[in-house]
Formats: structure tokens, sequence, C-alpha cells
């Protein structure tokens, strides 16, 4: 790594601001798909209107913007000739405690079709980079539910291991799941970057 890498640019996707027009009609489709909001996180899963989308992406700035602990990224993939830019997902730095060096990372794509196009690797693999070489944080944690298979192989091939497995914590699809944190260390992270 040098101080040359982009920070928030990668081969298939970058890391913008939230588009307060566009963005809430495209994140509220996402909401019409239970089983993205369902991977994500253990809240309710409702559908939400574009203006309901609009004022959580208004909420969560101003308190990022308050409270100075969490960075949310707009994930859109590169615009092209054939192709113009458009979001596909999210990135989220949140709960950062700066005296500990400590926080938790959240990211998803919002349609079924972009999925398993490398995006998320991408958005991991930039979101890390920042997160240990930007804002010089320690550690990073995850949570992940246990039936989210596909956030789990993505997040332990980047180095993460499980930390705390709190046991029949989330009731889904008729079943009792175990919700998961992950964990990684940014010594750690810088290590395996040496060796790639």
């Amino acid at each position: 790594m040098n101080i040359h890498d982009q920070l928030f640019q990668g081969t298939k996707i970058c890391l913008t601001p939230i588009d307060h027009e566009k963005d809430p009609e495209v994140a509220a489709r996402w909401t019409q798909d239970a089983e993205y909001q369902r991977m994500l996180n253990s809240d309710l899963v409702r559908p939400l209107s574009p203006f309901q989308v609009k004022k959580q992406f208004e909420t969560l700035e101003k308190e990022a913007e308050e409270s100075n602990n969490q960075f949310y990224y707009a994930v859109r993939t590169l615009e092209a000739p054939d192709r113009p830019e458009r979001l596909v997902g999210f990135a989220h730095l949140y709960w950062i405690e700066w005296v500990h060096g400590a926080g938790m990372i959240q990211l998803g794509i919002g349609d079924a079709a972009d999925r398993c196009q490398g995006y998320a690797s991408e958005i991991l693999r930039l979101m890390l980079r920042y997160a240990f070489m930007e804002l010089n944080l320690f550690r990073l944690g995850a949570l992940i539910p246990e039936y989210n298979l596909p956030a789990l192989r993505l997040f332990q091939k980047a180095g993460f291991v499980e930390e705390v497995r709190r046991r029949e914590a989330l009731n889904r699809y008729g079943k009792r799941w175990d919700h998961l944190q992950l964990g990684l260390l940014g010594d750690d992270w810088k290590a395996s970057q040496a060796t790639d």
C-alpha cells in the first residue's frame, strides 16, 4: 500500500456519499426483499417508501455528523461507456470508539442480481483499508446471522474470526439461529496484506 492507492474506488465499484434525490427510490425497492433485510439485521422486516428511506438517510447523516463515530457510504458501480453508474449497495462503519480504536462494519448488496459479482469482496477490501490505514482503527467487528453463509464466508476469507456466538438469539424462517460476532485486528489485517 502506498499513498497513491485509491481510498474509495476499486476496479468494479466506488464508495460515494448518499444521493438524496436518486438513492431513496432504489433503496426502497430493496426493502421489498425480505431475504435482503433478514440477512442484514435482526430488526422487523417491513417495506419502506422512498420518503421513509430518505428520512432514514437524513437521520443517519445527522447522527454521523453529531456523534463523529460512524461513516456511511453508498456503493456504486463504476461508469463505463456501455453502462451508467448505479447504486448497488452500502458500506457502514459504526459504533466507533475512538479511544479504543474499535468499530463495527456492515455492508450490503441490494439486488439479488448484483450479488456474487465480486462487489462485496471489493467493498470489504476498500473499507478495511479505510478503517485500518486512514482512520487508524485497531480492530473491527461484524454482526452476522448464522444463516447468512455468504457473509460469513466473505468476512472469514478477509481474516475475521468468530469471537462471540449468541446461541439461538434469532428467530427466522421458523427456526432459532445463532447470532455471531466476528472480529479482525488491524495488525492481523496488515500482516495479511504484506503477504499478498
